[in-house]
């Protein structure tokens, strides 16, 4: 615990760190195929629209398009591979639950113990690009138990502009070094740090499929941890 004593909130990406998004899109696709009679490579198509992620968020960023929540921004790229993957004969009730599918997104096996063990001492939040309809309805399905839910949508800047990091200390009434971003992905946490925020790296190794290693932890991250239980040990929760 040594330079963290002093932390009061814990605010947490959501993709990829606290649920499985890629494990969940392709059993989404599996079953509309199953239904349609479609020959999709799901686990392709799930890759496809996430890669497709960033580069929507960006062009907001830099104000080549105007302000969209997650959802439009997926519902686009769902357009897109659609056509991509030749697939046909969704009707637009099909193609609206389909691009809900990151609403029903399955947690990692420690997320829901985990956030609720650090739940009793700490505040525990998202800080996700997800908007809030999207990480409620989340949330409410997966039993994820969120004091309160900060989305990107709240600032209408996606991460990594400072609006977003800046944004749970200022609503908190907290300094930033009192609020740690738990995430499974460096370049997240550098960008929280660069704003003041403490820093905990939690490794998911299956986040992009069997294979794939996890990149390195930084040694300027405050914790570095397998899973939501230890970083609880870490903690102190």
């Amino acid at each position: 615990m040594t330079g963290v004593r002093d932390i009061e909130a814990l605010i947490f990406d959501v993709f990829g760190t606290v649920v499985d998004w890629r494990g969940s899109v392709i059993r989404e696709g599996e079953k509309l195929g199953r239904e349609k009679g479609l020959d999709v490579d799901w686990s392709a198509f799930a890759d496809e629209w996430r890669r497709r992620y960033k580069p929507s968020m960006d062009r907001v960023r830099k104000g080549e398009t105007s302000w969209r929540n997650l959802d439009a921004l997926h519902r686009a790229s769902l357009e897109e591979l659609i056509e991509e993957f030749a697939i046909t004969d969704l009707t637009e009730e099909e193609k609206d639950h389909l691009n809900k599918a990151w609403h029903r997104l399955e947690p990692w096996p420690d997320s829901v113990a985990g956030l609720t063990r650090l739940k009793h001492r700490y505040i525990i939040s998202t800080l996700s690009n997800g908007n809030v309809a999207l990480l409620t309805n989340m949330a409410k399905r997966a039993g994820l138990p969120w004091d309160l839910i900060f989305s990107a949508e709240l600032v209408r800047h996606y991460k990594p502009d400072p609006e977003t990091y800046l944004m749970p200390p200022s609503l908190l009434d907290l300094r930033p070094e009192q609020v740690m971003l738990v995430a499974a992905h460096p370049d997240d946490l550098r960008a929280a740090q660069s704003h003041g925020l403490r820093t905990a790296y939690v490794t998911r190794p299956l986040e992009w499929g069997p294979g794939i290693e996890p990149e390195e932890p930084d040694p300027s991250f405050d914790i570095v941890a397998e899973d939501f239980a230890e970083l609880a040990e870490e903690l102190g929760a």
